[in-house]
C-alpha cells in the first residue's frame, strides 16, 4: 500500500511540474535556513561543555554596587590566592592573567620563528588544567608550570615554532625580553572553548610586580576560576565573599565591591561579563527559524488547497472505485512527504554551500557533518515529519472530504476547499514574517549606521596605531615619535596606552580633594603625553593641557567626572588634587576636556582621568593629513623597524578597530538580512502560484469584463487590490511585533536611535513593491489575453 502511495505521488509531481517546483523551493529555502540555524545555535550552546563536572566550574567575577551597578570579568589579582587560601569550598582554584597581541621569538631562529600572537599569552597557575580538561599530549601535567619559567603550547604552535622536531626543553622568547623554556605540549584545543590563548607561562613572574597585592585595581585580562567541591553551593560561596570583602576593603568599599560566581555556562553567553553571544540572539534566531520553516509550510498549504480544485475529478474517480476517507488522506500525506524528502536533501545541499560563507562572516567553525553527532540526524527527522503534517495535514483533509458526485461534475467550488478566506489568512500570516524582519533588517542597519556617523567625542579619521614593544626605554620611543613627525603628510604624533575608544581599559578608584573616603564611582586610567589632546581632537573646557612629563604630576578629567561630583562648573575642579588607583598615581588637575566615548555606543560614558606615565605607553597614535598614505605608511614602517629592529612590525587604523565594537551588531545585521531575503523568496514563490491559480481559474470572468469594456488596468487592479489589502493587513499585525522585538535590541546601547514612522513606512513600501513585482507579470498575462479565447475557456 505505502509502495503504491508513493508510485502515485511520484506520478503526480511529474504531471504538475511547476507546481511540485514552487513547491520543493519554498519548502527548501526555509529547511535550509532553519538547519543553518539550528546548527549555529548548537555550535554555541556547546562552548565548554566538554569538561568533566562542568557544572561545578565557576569564574569569580567584580560587581561595583554604587551609583547602580558595575561589572567585570577580571578581578583583583589577590582574589585568587586569599580566596584558596581562607576558604576550603574548591578542590582547585587557579588564577590566569592574560595579554593580547604578544610577540613569540625562537632565540637565533631570526625572523623566520618571530610572530606576533594575536590571542596572545596566559600567566597560568597549574590548576587551571585541574579545573579545564585540557589535556597534555607531551609532558608531565603534575610538573608543568610549577617552576618560573616554564611555557606550555598547543600542538598547532609547537608544530608553527619548532616544525617536526622535539620542543621539550626548548626555549621561547617573549616580547625579546624573557626566555622560557617549554615544559609541555597541549592537545589542541576543541573549536568550542572560549579559552582563545595557546601559550601559557608559569604564574611566578607576575608575582613580582607589585601587583599580586593590589586589592584596587581591575585589569579585564585577570581571571579567577574554581570548581566547587560536591555539595557546596554557588550560594554559599557568594556568601562567604561578602565577609571578604568587608574585611579587606574600607569605609564605603565594603559594600561597593562585590564578588560573584559566575557558572561556566553562562561565560559564552553573558554580555555583562564580555560575553560573546548575549543568549537572547540564539533565541531570536531559533524563532526565525521557526518561522520560516512555518512560512514555507504555509506557502505549501495555500497551493496545495488552491491546486485541490484541478485534482477534484481525479478524487471523485478514486472515491467511486471504493477509496475512503483515510486512504485519500494518506494518499495525498505520501505526496507530501515526497515533495518534503526531496526538499529535505536540496535543503542540506545548499546549507552545505552556504555555511563555509557564514563561517568566515561570523569567525566560527560551525560543520554539518551528518554523523558526526546525534543531534543534526534526529533534527532532520523531526523536521521532516513535523513539515509533512504541518503542510500536508490540511489539504489532505480537504481533498478527502470531496464528495465523488460533485467532483466528477466539476462543481466542488472555493468555499469547498477552504475558500479565499482562508487563503487570504495564509498569505497574511507569510508576509507578517516576512515585513517582521524587513523591519527588523532596518532598524538594525539604522542603529549601525548611527554608531558609524555619530560624534565619538575625538576624531577617529586616518588615525595609525602603531604597537610600542619596549615601553621601558624613552629614549627610543621619543626618538621614533620625533622622526614620525618629520614625515610628510604626518599632522601629529602621540604616545599613549591605548587611543580614547578601546577594548581594553583600566577602572580603579578615585579620591578627590584629600577627602577621606573614595568617591562612590571609580574612573578610567588613560595613560598618555601632552600630544594626546591634539592627535585626536579632544577639546578642552576648561583649564590647559597638562605640560610635557615622565611620570604622573598632572591630571586631565573629562566632563562626567565633574558630573559624578556634582559641581556646577567645571573650573571648580581646577587646582584640586586627587589620587587614583589608592595612593599610586597622585597629582593636580589642570584641565577638563569634552566628554568623549571610551568603549562602543552599548555603554555610557565613564568618569575618565588622562596621565602622563612614559612606563605604560604601548601605543603610538599618528594623525594624517593629505593624501599622501601609501608613502607615509612605508616610512612608518621604515623608521619602526630601524628603531625595533629585533620586533614584528604591526599596525592598525583606529576607525577599524572602533569598528569591532559593532561586530556582533553587524553579523546580527547580514543573518537576519539573509533571513529576510529568504522568507521573502518564499513569500513571493507562494504569491506567484497563487496568483497563476487565480488567472486559471478568473479566465472567462475576465473576458466578459473585457467584452464590457475594462482597460488593462482595470484587469490589473482585478489582481492588485486583493494583495495589497492583504499585506497591508499583514503590516498592522507586524508593526508591532517588530517594533517591541527591536526595541529589546536597541535597549542594549546606551546611545541608540529613535524608531520614527519612516522605517515603518520603508518596510510597507518594500514589501508591496516587491509584490508588485512578483504579481505583475502573471498579471498582465491574464489581462492582454483576447477576450475571445477566454470565453472559449472550458
Amino acid at each position: 500500500m505505502i509502495k503504491t502511495d508513493f508510485r502515485i505521488a511520484l506520478r503526480n509531481i511529474k504531471r504538475n511540474k511547476s507546481y511540485a517546483l514552487i513547491n520543493v523551493l519554498g519548502l527548501a529555502l526555509g529547511i535550509a535556513s532553519a538547519l543553518i540555524i539550528f546548527a549555529m545555535v548548537s555550535y554555541h550552546l556547546s562552548f565548554d561543555n566538554f569538561h568533566p563536572q562542568q557544572d561545578r566550574i565557576y569564574r569569580l567575577v567584580t560587581e561595583w554596587h554604587d551609583d547602580g551597578v558595575n561589572r567585570s570579568a577580571g578581578v583583583p589579582r589577590p582574589l585568587g590566592k586569599t580566596y584558596r587560601e581562607d576558604f576550603n569550598f574548591s578542590d582547585y582554584t587557579a588564577r590566569k592573567v592574560d595579554y593580547r597581541r604578544v610577540m613569540i621569538a625562537v632565540p637565533d631562529a631570526g625572523d623566520d620563528k618571530r610572530f606576533v600572537e594575536e590571542s596572545g599569552i596566559a600567566y597560568t597557575e597549574p590548576e587551571f588544567f585541574k579545573i579545564f580538561d585540557f589535556p597534555l599530549s607531551r609532558g608531565d601535567s603534575s610538573k608543568v608550570l610549577r617552576q618560573p619559567n616554564e611555557i606550555i603550547l598547543t600542538e598547532r604552535m609547537a608544530q608553527k615554532y619548532f616544525g617536526e622536531s622535539d620542543p621539550i626543553g626548548k626555549t621561547l622568547r617573549i616580547n625579546n625580553r624573557t626566555d622560557y623554556v617549554v615544559k609541555g605540549i597541549l592537545q589542541d584545543f576543541p573549536v568550542n572553548t572560549d579559552v582563545q590563548q595557546e601559550f601559557f607561562v608559569s604564574y611566578h613572574e607576575l608575582t613580582l610586580d607589585g601587583m599580586d597585592t593590589n586589592w584596587l585595581g581591575v585589569f579585564s585580562g585577570s581571571k579567577c576560576y574554581t570548581r566547587l567541591k560536591d555539595g557546596v553551593t554557588a550560594e554559599q560561596v557568594t556568601k562567604a565573599l561578602v565577609g571578604l570583602s568587608h574585611r579587606i576593603y574600607e569605609g564605603r568599599d565594603k559594600d561597593i565591591w562585590q564578588f560573584k560566581l559566575q557558572p561556566l555556562s553562562d561565560v559564552h553567553f553573558n554580555p555583562d561579563f564580555d560575553g560573546y553571544v548575549n543568549k537572547s540572539y540564539l533565541w531570536a534566531l531559533l524563532i526565525i527559524g521557526l518561522f520560516l520553516m512555518v512560512t514555507a509550510a504555509i506557502n505549501f498549504t495555500n497551493l496545495a488547497t488552491a491546486h485541490a480544485i484541478n485534482r477534484a475529478k481525479e478524487i471523485g474517480v478514486r472515491k467511486v472505485l471504493g477509496s475512503n476517507r483515510k486512504q485519500l488522506f494518506w494518499q495525498f500525506m505520501a505526496e507530501t512527504a515526497l515533495i518534503t524528502l526531496i526538499s529535505l536533501v536540496f535543503a542540506y545541499g545548499l546549507a552545505l554551500v552556504i555555511l563555509p560563507g557564514i563561517n568566515g562572516l561570523l569567525g566560527t567553525e560551525v560543520q554539518l557533518h551528518l554523523f558526526s553527532s546525534w543531534q543534526l540526524p534526529v533534527f532532520l527527522v523531526s523536521t521532516a515529519i513535523f513539515m509533512v503534517f504541518l503542510s500536508g495535514s490540511y489539504p489532505g483533509l480537504v481533498l478527502a472530504d470531496f464528495r465523488p458526485v460533485q467532483a466528477l461534475r466539476n462543481q466542488v467550488t472555493q468555499r469547498e476547499i477552504g475558500g479565499l478566506s482562508l487563503r487570504r489568512v495564509l498569505v497574511i500570516g507569510q508576509f507578517v514574517i516576512s515585513q517582521v524582519l524587513i523591519i527588523g533588517t532596518l532598524i538594525i542597519a539604522s542603529q549601525i549606521r548611527y554608531t558609524r556617523e555619530t560624534d565619538l567625542g575625538f576624531d577617529k579619521e586616518a588615525i595609525v596605531n602603531l604597537s610600542i614593544p619596549d615601553a621601558g626605554n624613552a629614549a627610543k620611543m621619543k626618538t621614533l615619535q620625533h622622526r614620525l613627525s618629520a614625515i610628510n603628510g604626518v599632522k601629529h604624533v602621540s604616545l599613549n596606552f591605548q587611543p580614547p575608544a578601546s577594548g581594553s581599559n583600566n577602572s580603579t578608584d578615585i579620591r578627590y580633594d584629600n577627602r577621606p573616603d573614595t568617591e562612590r564611582w571609580s574612573i578610567n586610567m588613560k595613560f598618555a603625553d601632552d600630544r594626546y589632546l591634539s592627535t585626536f581632537n579632544i577639546p578642552l573646557v576648561a583649564g590647559r593641557n597638562f605640560f610635557p612629563s615622565d611620570t604622573v604630576k598632572e591630571f586631565l578629567v573629562n566632563e562626567t567626572f565633574v558630573k559624578n561630583l556634582h559641581l556646577a562648573s567645571p573650573e571648580q575642579v581646577i587646582g584640586k588634587r586627587i589620587s587614583v588607583n589608592g595612593d599610586e598615581n597622585q597629582g593636580t588637575i589642570v584641565g577638563v576636556v569634552k566628554d568623549f566615548h571610551n568603549y562602543s555606543l552599548h555603554s555610557e560614558k565613564d568618569a575618565i582621568c588622562i596621565m602622563p606615565s612614559t612606563a605604560n605607553y604601548f601605543n603610538c597614535s599618528i594623525k594624517l593629513q593629505g593624501q599622501q598614505l601609501a608613502s607615509s605608511m612605508a616610512a612608518f614602517e621604515r623608521l619602526w623597524k630601524e628603531t625595533y629592529p629585533d620586533y614584528v612590525y604591526s599596525y592598525g587604523f583606529l576607525d577599524e578597530s572602533i569598528a569591532e565594537f559593532y561586530e556582533l551588531d553587524n553579523i546580527m545585521l547580514n543573518l537576519i538580512q539573509g533571513f529576510a531575503l529568504v522568507a521573502i523568496l518564499i513569500g513571493c514563490l507562494g504569491l506567484y502560484g497563487l496568483i497563476a491559480f487565480m488567472a486559471l481559474h478568473k479566465t472567462k470572468e475576465i473576458g466578459v469584463r473585457k467584452v464590457l469594456g475594462a482597460t488593462v488596468p482595470q484587469i490589473l487592479w482585478l489582481f492588485g487590490r486583493e494583495f495589497a489589502k492583504l499585506l497591508v493587513i499583514a503590516f498592522v499585525i507586524a508593526a508591532p511585533i517588530a517594533w517591541l522585538g527591536m526595541d529589546r535590541y536597541l535597549a542594549d546601547f546606551s546611545y541608540r536611535i529613535t524608531v520614527g514612522p519612516g522605517i515603518f513606512l520603508s518596510a510597507i513600501g518594500l514589501t508591496l513593491a516587491i509584490a508588485a513585482l512578483t504579481v505583475g507579470y502573471r498579471s498582465i498575462r491574464a489581462a492582454v489575453v483576447n477576450p475571445v479565447d477566454s470565453l472559449r475557456h472550458e
